[in-house]
């Protein structure tokens, strides 16, 4: 389960068993929302967020957190996919300690 960043008390991360299409996982305080990355000729196009079947959502504040996150660091995190899931190479995680939004 490599964690990507910490922000604010939300933990931003993959699953190992992961599967195309590139996205990430929003956890805070046993709640999870998801955010699905379109990647279109190696560009970020489109951000898709959703729900977790079985776990409540991400309350709002946290939600905005996610957001902020995922929309600063898409590319990178696509990188990280990339680097995690294709190439098996480890991942590192960042604190992230300033607003991005």
């Amino acid at each position: 389960m490599p964690k990507l960043y910490e922000y604010f008390g939300l933990i931003v991360m993959f699953y190992a068993n992961e599967h195309d299409p590139v996205h990430v996982h929003g956890k805070c305080q046993g709640r999870e929302s998801r955010a699905e990355i379109v990647v279109v000729n190696g560009l970020v196009t489109t951000i898709r967020y959703s729900g977790v079947v079985g776990r409540p959502p991400l309350e709002t504040n946290e939600m905005r957190y996610f957001e902020e996150v995922v929309g600063a660091r898409a590319d990178d995190i696509v990188g990280k996919w990339i680097d995690f899931f294709v190439l098996h190479k480890p991942v590192k995680s960042e604190r992230i300690t300033r607003r991005l939004g």
